[in-house]
């Protein structure tokens, strides 16, 4: 369907969520205070808030903010649970179960979240019907994307990096544009038309000049985040398999590795990391199959029967998650699996920075030693 834009006024934006969890089970974002605060090197005076992502049911609505980026939790928690039930032994209702769920709408996500689920969607989708997820598939099918433009980032943002844009053009249901004293709605699926066609008296089609408004504030924001990136050097994404395959012997993974602590928060932060362990656990008379997230980093990732491990070392480790983003997804679908969010950034104690990992791999391969 022809994408159609409306203006909302800020005092309706309450009456159009309202509508949603008539049928959705809503998340939006609110505020959050986090010892996260990273500063940036290069004079810019970025803001420094952390979002989270509540039920719209559990929030005091005084709480509900427009994110100026993107929030904590990268968005394929609502479709990859952390630790899920898969299957039993003696039984053949998980699937019936997870039928059951409502289905969730997401406001609040950003651009880089909506490229992670081409990644999401390569893994657990894939091009043929008998390798789906049913689980992925029916939250991803049935789920309300409401995402929003940025009007501001973060220091560890890095979208643009990889010419992904802060705002959205595709991959949503509605989209929110903050202007003046309201937003601009962007309607794109069947179902978001369905909702905006029952509360068509909060929304006025979009004029010219908001549409104008809209554009200028968006070049306004690539122009000041392209700045900020141009300090950082971070290699444009044409070359990056180039610069990691070069970089196999590089020094540059074992100095990189000595302040990782393995915590796993990269792994489990990223918005397009995807792996899994299945066990198993007693669960009454019957035996539960589990699917919990596991991680490239992690020093058992690789272990098998007998105690072999494939990546024992550290940098080994750190050198695969690097092949796997910027190598395989790049041979497998044309791009790379990192959609610059800095999420990983942000929760690193030991300060390892992606940014900085690709512009040494960079300058190895192009710039002469000194």
């Amino acid at each position: 369907m022809k994408m159609e834009t409306y203006f909302l006024s800020n005092e309706d934006i309450l009456k159009f969520y309202d509508r949603i969890v008539k049928d959705y089970q809503l998340y939006v974002p609110v505020k959050t205070k986090t010892p996260i605060k990273i500063a940036c090197d290069y004079g810019f005076s970025l803001p420094t808030d952390d979002y989270i992502l509540k039920e719209y049911s559990a929030v005091n609505k005084e709480e509900i903010v427009f994110n100026e980026y993107r929030p904590i939790e990268p968005v394929r928690t609502f479709f990859n649970q952390y630790k899920e039930e898969v299957g039993e032994y003696f039984a053949q209702e998980t699937i019936e179960k997870d039928k059951k769920e409502k289905p969730v709408a997401i406001s609040g996500i950003k651009n880089c979240d909506i490229f992670s689920l081409k990644i999401q969607d390569f893994v657990f989708l894939g091009k043929d019907d008998d390798i789906v997820d049913p689980f992925y598939k029916k939250r991803r099918q049935d789920a309300l994307i409401i995402s929003g433009d940025c009007p501001g980032f973060k220091e560890a943002c890095f979208c643009r990096a990889f010419d992904i844009n802060p705002y959205c053009e595709q991959g949503f249901d509605f989209n929110l544009s903050v202007l003046n004293n309201g937003y601009l709605v962007d309607v794109n699926s069947k179902k978001a038309n369905l909702i905006a066609g029952s509360i068509r008296d909060l929304l006025t089609p979009a004029t010219l000049g908001q549409l104008s408004g809209r554009s200028a504030k968006r070049d306004a924001v690539i122009r000041k985040l392209d700045e900020h990136l141009s300090h950082h050097k971070i290699p444009k994404k044409e070359v990056l398999q180039e610069i990691v395959k070069a970089g196999h012997n590089s020094q540059i993974w074992h100095e990189q590795m000595r302040t990782c602590v393995e915590c796993g928060g990269c792994i489990f932060m990223c918005d397009t990391c995807h792996c899994f362990l299945l066990s198993d656990e007693i669960s009454g008379n019957n035996s539960k199959r589990l699917r919990v997230w596991d991680g490239c980093l992690l020093k058992n990732f690789t272990r098998v029967a007998g105690g072999g491990n494939a990546l024992k070392m550290r940098y080994m480790r750190l050198r695969n998650r690097y092949i796997k983003k910027f190598d395989f997804f790049i041979d497998n679908i044309g791009f790379q699996a990192c959609c610059g969010c800095g999420r990983c950034i942000d929760v690193c104690p030991g300060r390892i920075d992606i940014r900085n990992i690709l512009r040494r791999l960079y300058d190895e391969k192009y710039l002469p030693a000194s």
